[in-house]
């Protein structure tokens, strides 16, 4: 026996039948239990309980997607008071579209893995009868998810999506009990025609966390078609018209309630991101964004703060961000601006760490080296030397006396370096006899650029002067020092460069890799632009959400 409630069921939406590897718990949100409630006051408790429950799996199917491309920009950008950004960040249009696109393909492969939980009704029939049902193993047998139209939205500082024509089939098995009578049979179920549009802005909470809210939505379902197969016809047949035309109300009217409720979720979530961490055991980053975030028709621009402190003093730097431009690029997904400021705070936290501290020995030179730390060893550059302390080895302590500083240029990378090298005697009995302290002014200029996946560049050093400030020895000429100075920044620099010359990978995530990048050096700053490909080829577990 076959009934049907719509002699035009589209059958190839209903025509394939995929496996299930786990269900999704569902619960259904506030404002739906609330739209709920209004319809009890129209409609019988039957329609209720099964509508709810469908109408929520189809709100949580596209829902999810409609605003996944919009979760996903925002997780990866939101990792405070009006400063200058020190750290730029720009979505092209093209980026949008990407991320859009990616998570509407993610969608539909999970579908084939969802299945709904059973759920339960009462049909009254002659309002005399309560006959109680129960629809099991309810799969998805096919679901057309459009992809939805994702743009900038500057009207309201955010995103506007709208998703139109999803539809999706399901398939399981009917049950029903009266009293000693029980009967089962199998049914289909066709949802058409669900169009929703969404607005969503964007903000900034006084921490500095990126916030987002909804502005707007509305929501339409175009029809539904049920037909139940099997056992006695008259149990479904006068439910059928009532529980077609309610689940098409449910759905309706609980879709924004429940887009609300996901954008709710998010905000909740971006609110306890934290805008600062530690990168290493010295320092601490501050990601906090500096000001609204700006939206206009192609591209959104988040600024951040961007300045690294010393944890243990966490002190200011004596210097400012300056305010710059990434000029946009729509042929790129997305340009990330870098200030000198980021860089040369992280070098000030380091200072002010006393990290910028070494001591050389003797042991530490190449035994070819025209210099080695021995008293004796030290007449060509310091006459008087060996006369007054002979036979003893000597160690170096180097230091910086102002922090290091990093300036960009067009195409350059300037690095001035301002530091001491005090010299020390080592007495048989280990204590340290003060020789001198010299002053060190040294200038180096880099290029860096990416070639492929990696990083390169190349350093040369431009300045390297010496100059005594201090002595127990007398005086004496400090040239030939000097020279030895350069031939040893020489040899250091050498493997710097073998080491830039082979690259330093980009920065890769567990999902996704930066492709076709480019990397600028401007005035005051540094921009990458690039695109990002999610990688397809590993392995991902939809019971864990974990790469396998």
């Amino acid at each position: 026996m076959v009934f049907s409630s719509h002699q035009h069921t589209n059958k190839s939406l209903l025509s394939h039948v995929a496996e299930f590897h786990f269900s999704v718990k569902q619960e259904a949100p506030a404002a739906h239990k609330a739209a709920a409630q209004k319809r009890r006051r129209r409609s019988s408790h039957e329609e209720e309980t099964s509508g709810a429950t469908f109408s929520k799996f189809i709100l949580q199917r596209f829902s999810s997607n409609m605003l996944l491309s919009v979760a996903a920009v925002l997780l990866l950008f939101s990792c405070t008071s009006g400063e200058n950004p020190a750290i730029q960040v720009l979505l092209t249009n093209k980026g949008l579209q990407y991320g859009k696109h990616a998570g509407t393909d993610w969608i539909q492969r999970i579908l084939e893995f969802v299945t709904l939980p059973d759920f339960s009704g009462q049909v009254t029939l002659i309002h005399l009868f309560n006959i109680d049902f129960t629809l099991t193993g309810t799969k998805i047998k096919k679901c057309d998810l459009p992809e939805p139209s994702t743009e900038f939205y500057p009207d309201s500082t955010g995103f506007k999506t709208s998703l139109l024509g999803l539809s999706v089939a399901l398939s399981g098995q009917w049950s029903t009990d009266f009293r000693a009578w029980h009967d089962s049979g199998t049914f289909d179920m066709a949802v058409f025609g669900v169009n929703v549009t969404s607005v969503v802005k964007l903000g900034k909470d006084a921490g500095g966390h990126l916030s987002v809210t909804s502005v707007s939505c509305d929501a339409q379902v175009g029809h539904v078609d049920v037909s139940f197969r099997g056992g006695t016809r008259w149990t479904f047949s006068p439910f059928v018209k009532k529980f077609r035309r309610m689940i098409r109300s449910q759905i309706e009217i609980g879709i924004c309630p429940y887009v609300k409720q996901l954008i709710g979720n998010l905000e909740q979530h971006l609110q306890a991101m934290n805008v600062s961490f530690d990168v290493d055991q010295a320092l601490t980053l501050d990601l906090a964004l500096t000001s609204l975030p700006v939206v206009n028709v192609s591209s959104l621009n988040l600024g951040l703060k961007g300045e690294f402190y010393s944890i243990k003093t966490h002190a200011e730097p004596p210097f400012e961000a300056q305010s710059f431009t990434v000029p946009e690029q729509q042929g790129y997904m997305f340009s990330l601006g870098l200030s000198d400021f980021t860089v040369n705070s992280a070098l000030y936290g380091y200072y002010s760490d006393g990290v910028f501290q070494t001591c050389i020995t003797d042991s530490m030179i190449p035994p070819g080296f025209p210099l080695h730390l021995n008293t004796s060893l030290m007449g060509p550059y310091i006459p008087q030397l060996p006369k007054m302390f002979p036979g003893l080895l000597m160690n170096l302590h180097v230091y910086a006396t102002e922090f290091p500083v990093f300036s960009f240029h067009p195409d350059a990378v300037n690095l001035g370096f301002q530091g001491a090298v005090e010299a020390f005697a080592i007495q048989p009995n280990a204590t340290r006899t003060p020789l001198f302290k010299l002053s060190v002014v040294s200038n180096f200029s880099s290029k860096v650029w990416i070639a492929g996946e990696t990083v390169k560049g190349s350093v040369s050093m431009d300045k390297l002067t010496l100059t005594l400030v201090g002595s127990d020895v007398g005086t004496f000429k400090t040239d030939a020092l000097e020279e030895v100075a350069r031939i040893g920044v020489e040899m250091v620099l050498a493997k710097v460069n073998e080491t830039l010359g082979e690259g330093i990978p980009l920065p890769r995530m567990i999902y996704a890799q930066l492709v076709n990048s480019v990397l600028k050096v401007q005035e005051g700053f540094v921009v990458l632009f690039s695109d990002v490909e999610v990688l397809t080829d590993r392995g991902f577990s939809l019971h864990t959400n974990r790469a396998v």
